[in-house]
């Protein structure tokens, strides 16, 4: 024990859902470690975790092999299976990925590749046409779709509670207000020492789930992470109550292979409604939840990145259109009738946002899988890149990361 210093284990840095599965995991495995999950803000769940679209991702458009695919899928089975043993909110309804009619060209043979893509991954999926799909959604206008049966929707953020009550009855502590300031090795660099907004911390190991402020974080902790987070906001629109017959579940369209974002699509939410969105617009803060919030060091940070400036230069009518949608409303619903033909501008009333961490490396490639690094001093483990569907599969993120830490420390 350090004199003057909170002593713990493992300190986990982030009380979003992948930190708290993180530490749910290590008190399961290893009840006799004391876990500290420190929280910048005054509860948990905060910024991605509880500005998503409650959707449990079935990992039908991810890289067979990859993690995204391996913990989408098993995630979302343990996802609804948790839910269910704890009375949280949740339901399995299936989606429908829809080829519209004006893309059909381009989109059809991307359609059957999802397909094939949901076999490999050992997803069930049913290709339908024109007719099956206005059966299911009499209102969508496309020319085909794919049905992928075991997606749902959940209530993330009560989920993250409940871990975090959880690991709290086994012996975890969730100090808020506690961000991390700095990191440094102590004692030999058998501990690592934490200086928080609350407060030092003296842990064994550190996991850094830090989501929008990971790279900081790992910069923070003396490792070059060779990614840099860049902040999408993802705006929502609501359908009004009078119209939300018009979607009877999940309705997406055929992805742009090119790009992480699965594009404006019609989620019929957990609690009820009918939400349409989310652009993918760039942010002018980590936690820029709207066009006024501007904060100069993260800006300078996103300039300062090269793999900003290529990208930039790769996708830049991609963006102009994206940033088109987010300021004209009329925008917006243009887009929203390639699926929905019949939504009227007076049909949408805007909801919440989210910005999405999503880490780019250098030479301007979206870093397209869950990304989790050791550091240099072995002593810190990264959690590097985990945007959607994190939230699916944080359960077994959260061991991989709990069985990681518990390496660091030869447990």
């Amino acid at each position: 024990m350090i004199r003057g210093v909170d002593s713990c284990d493992v300190a986990v840095v982030g009380g979003g859902i992948v930190g708290l599965a993180t530490a749910y995991a290590l008190t399961r495995a290893a009840p006799s470690l004391k876990v500290l999950v420190l929280e910048k803000e005054d509860a948990p769940a905060r910024h991605q975790t509880g500005r998503n679209s409650g959707v449990i991702h079935s990992g039908v458009y991810y890289r067979p092999g990859s993690l995204k695919a391996k913990y989408a899928v098993t995630g979302a089975r343990e996802m609804t299976e948790f839910c269910a043993e704890q009375g949280l909110p949740h339901r399995v309804t299936g989606k429908l990925i829809v080829a519209t009619s004006s893309g059909a060209s381009a989109q059809l043979p991307r359609l059957h590749a999802l397909a094939q893509r949901g076999r490999e991954n050992g997803i069930p999926v049913r290709e339908l046409g024109r007719g099956q799909l206005a059966e299911r959604e009499p209102h969508v206008a496309g020319v085909a779709a794919l049905e992928v049966a075991t997606t749902g929707v959940a209530d993330f953020a009560a989920v993250a509670r409940r871990l975090a009550e959880l690991a709290g009855e086994a012996g975890a502590r969730l100090r808020t207000r506690a961000e991390v300031l700095r990191i440094t090795p102590s004692g030999g660099g058998s501990r690592t020492v934490l200086e928080t907004a609350s407060g030092e911390v003296a842990a064994r190991a550190v996991v850094n789930c830090a989501g929008l402020h990971c790279d900081a974080v790992a910069r923070a902790a003396g490792d070059d992470p060779g990614v840099r987070v860049l902040p999408f906001r993802g705006e929502y629109f609501e359908l009004v109550p009078s119209r939300e017959g018009l979607v009877k579940g999940l309705v997406y369209p055929v992805p742009d292979p090119a790009f992480p974002f699965l594009g404006v699509h019609l989620t019929r939410g957990v609690h009820g409604g009918v939400h349409v969105g989310p652009n993918a617009v760039p942010a002018a803060a980590r936690e820029g939840y709207g066009w006024s919030v501007v904060r100069g060091r993260d800006v300078a940070g996103t300039l300062a990145w090269p793999g900003f400036w290529r990208l930039a230069r790769r996708h830049w009518r991609y963006e102009v259109g994206e940033l088109h949608r987010s300021a004209s409303r009329t925008a917006f619903t243009r887009a929203v009738r390639e699926l929905l033909p019949e939504v009227e501008e007076r049909d949408l009333v805007r909801s919440g946002s989210g910005v999405r961490a999503q880490a780019v490396d250098r030479f301007g490639a979206l870093v397209d899988d869950f990304l989790i690094e050791v550091g240099a001093g072995g002593r810190v483990v990264h959690v590097l890149n985990a945007p959607s569907p994190a939230a699916t599969a944080s359960l077994p993120i959260g061991r991989e990361v709990a069985g990681r830490v518990l390496a660091v420390l030869g447990d």
